[in-house]
């Protein structure tokens, strides 16, 4: 196995376009999976997850071996490895990520499409060297490839229709990397599921959950540090605080994004305004929604109750649901079918949304390893939170 693996080439790390909050960089490894920095205490609780939480946290699938790379270009670039793709379809070798770093700058600075348009058809090129034989279908970097070609014939606003939070997040991460490591360092980082990989366009609320978000091992000025947030936020009033946000607004093709500074400052009744823009798409309410969130909301509501000793310290819950509408086109013909459709059309709704909770590197619980107090009952500050969440959204969907 591990022979196979170091045959392999590496796999090159991309930001991970919909990051909506948190402080830690989320990177893409492939379609369908991100990678985080591992931290021990994270990994400890996917190791243990109960059963029932399965539905409601991304899958793990593993951990894999990190380095920090400095092309020729002087770009600092993130290497994973060994690479999960078939052997001889690996991603960009060094030529192809010098030609690669050339495209994202030549499509964000360049107002002539001619020389993305060269760009593209070196890296195409070059990516159907490395993978002789293969057919390339929607791949990382045709889509990239295909985003960038785009927002090059687009205007400023189609632009920005990308979160930015995930980009200054990899920014400052690999600042952070390149200052205190060498390149030749390994660093070991989690794979997750890409929960969002399943949406056109994934409208996203990234809540920071509980009353309190220190952990267990804060130092004293970062227990005060944190405790001052709650109490200015609605982390201490509503057990439940915004942590960045992207919403598609249909009539403009873009996303509205908000960040955790923004939610830091929100009083009770502008964190429901918030949660009510988060549910428009610039033209209407998406109603079509509304219910399905808050059935997984209860149902998440009702499994949290059941987990003893868990503390979700500083965790964050995802609601996701599709910013492209499905129209439905089925029309009853008479009132005796009316209700098999309203049922159909609740079950489609609901399958496009989505509840996870995410970020668990202070979560606690009896029988971890990183485990250093032990609690007894329910988080009870996660489960006042999910109660308020539920209550506001009830209250939206009722037009309250």
């Amino acid at each position: 196995m591990v022979g196979q693996s170091e045959g392999r080439r590496a796999v090159l790390l991309e930001p991970f376009v919909h990051q909506v909050g948190g402080h830690m960089s989320m990177m893409k490894y492939d379609e369908h999976t991100v990678c985080k920095p591992l931290v021990s205490q994270e990994l400890s609780f996917y190791e243990s997850l109960p059963l029932a939480m399965r539905q409601f946290t991304p899958q793990y699938k593993g951990v894999i071996s990190v380095h920090l790379k400095k092309d020729s270009l002087g770009n600092l670039t993130l290497l994973a490895s060994p690479s999960l793709q078939p052997e001889g379809c690996g991603r960009l070798d060094n030529a192809a990520s010098d030609i690669w770093h050339k495209y994202k700058w030549a499509a964000s600075t360049s107002s002539s499409t001619e020389l993305v348009k060269r760009c593209h058809t070196q890296l195409t090129k070059t990516f159907k060297d490395s993978c002789p034989g293969k057919v390339r279908l929607r791949t990382d970097l045709q889509y990239c490839t295909d985003s960038l070609l785009e927002d090059a014939n687009r205007n400023q606003t189609e632009k920005n229709s990308y979160n930015p939070w995930g980009l200054h997040c990899h920014r400052q991460h690999l600042n952070r990397m390149s200052s205190k490591y060498n390149e030749n360092k390994l660093h070991q980082f989690l794979l997750l599921e890409n929960v969002v990989s399943k949406y056109n366009y994934p409208c996203i609320l990234d809540l920071k959950m509980g009353t309190r978000q220190h952990g267990d091992d804060a130092s004293e000025e970062k227990k005060a540090r944190h405790i001052k947030k709650c109490e200015q936020s609605t982390s201490a009033s509503l057990g439940v605080r915004i942590c960045g946000m992207q919403v598609y607004q249909a009539d403009a093709g873009h996303f509205l994004c908000k960040d955790k500074y923004y939610g830091r400052k929100l009083s009770p009744e502008g964190f429901r305004q918030t949660l009510h823009q988060f549910l428009c798409n610039g033209n209407h309410l998406r109603t079509d929604v509304l219910e399905p969130i808050i059935l997984k909301l209860k149902a998440l509501l009702s499994v949290i109750k059941k987990q003893s000793s868990y503390r979700f310290y500083s965790s964050s819950l995802l609601i996701i649901y599709d910013g492209l509408e499905h129209k439905e086109n089925m029309v009853p013909l008479d009132n005796h079918l009316q209700g098999h459709f309203q049922k159909t059309n609740c079950t489609t709704s609901h399958s496009r949304v989505d509840v996870r909770m995410i970020d668990f590197a202070h979560t606690t619980f009896k029988g971890s390893k990183c485990n250093h107090t032990t609690y007894d009952g329910p988080d009870h500050g996660y489960i006042f939170g999910l109660e308020n969440l539920i209550k506001i959204l009830q209250n939206i969907s009722e037009g309250k």
